[in-house]
């Protein structure tokens, strides 16, 4: 048995907030953290000063979350706001405790008044990475909606699908045990909980087995951690009946071409 996590915080929080769970979090095997978790939520504040907030990947706050993740022996999903250049992406790095930061996605569509502050990610960020508990690979908020991207991690052969996010609605739960349900893979969502402001979050942190069985969760105004055992033969017996990219594929009906080539604006 390995043992996945949801840690419930508000978005824009210090790295050091993050480091104060050290003991909550030291016993897992793979932490999922909420979107923006690092950086913000963007709520109109002027952008030069939202820009300040945000951090680079590789940097020293991602040095400092790979430490976390060296002490306590946990994967680390974390979602942060990445700066590259003058352009600001929704970003998730995945960091091993022995390895450090392995890995990053970047949101591919940001949604409504993300728009405005967010840039778009490309095919180059599509990662399933190896962890303690198994194949991680992640899609970030709304991405989650994306049929294709979650025919694609489907194919990748995800087996935690992680899903930090912003979304506090309660059909938000119904998503994550579709996903899981469908993609017959385990779902860890983290989601931001922020009881002050004109904009709170409610949180919603939520693991979900391979049937669609909720493990824990949700957690609704509070922040906190949430942990589920799992094991990954549940995920054979689930594919049993359906596997979405195997048997129960129609590659002679249906074709999808995923372009994993960076999309840079100068070559």
């Amino acid at each position: 048995m390995t043992v996945v996590a949801a840690l419930q915080l508000a978005t824009g929080v210090p790295v050091e907030r993050i480091l104060a769970f050290e003991d909550e979090i030291r016993g897992a095997d793979l932490v999922v953290l909420p979107e923006a978790v690092l950086g913000g939520y963007p709520r109109g504040e002027p952008f030069v000063e939202y820009f300040g907030a945000s951090v680079t990947v590789p940097g020293p706050e991602v040095t400092e979350l790979a430490g976390l993740a060296a002490r306590t022996g946990a994967g680390l999903v974390v979602g942060v706001i990445e700066r590259d250049g003058s352009t600001l992406y929704s970003t998730v790095v995945f960091l091993d405790p022995r390895l450090g930061l392995v890995a990053k996605h970047r949101k591919l569509v940001p949604t409504a008044r993300e728009r405005l502050v967010w840039g778009r990610g490309d095919g180059s960020t599509l990662p399933v990475v190896p962890t303690a508990a198994g194949r991680a690979g992640a899609a970030i908020c709304w991405e989650n909606h994306m049929p294709l991207l979650r025919a694609a991690m489907y194919a990748k052969g995800v087996e935690i699908w992680c899903a930090p996010t912003a979304d506090d609605r309660d059909v938000w739960q119904a998503s994550m045990r579709h996903i899981a349900d469908e993609g017959r893979c385990f779902v860890v969502s983290a989601c931001p909980y922020e009881a002050e402001g004109d904009d709170p979050f409610r949180g919603g942190s939520v693991i979900v087995g391979p049937l669609g069985d909720v493990l824990a969760g949700p957690l609704r105004d509070a922040e906190g951690l949430i942990t589920a055992e799992i094991d990954l033969e549940q995920i054979v017996a689930a594919r049993h009946s359906l596997d979405v990219s195997g048997h129960y594929a129609r590659p002679d009906v249906f074709s999808l071409t995923v372009d994993e080539r960076p999309r840079d604006g100068v070559t």
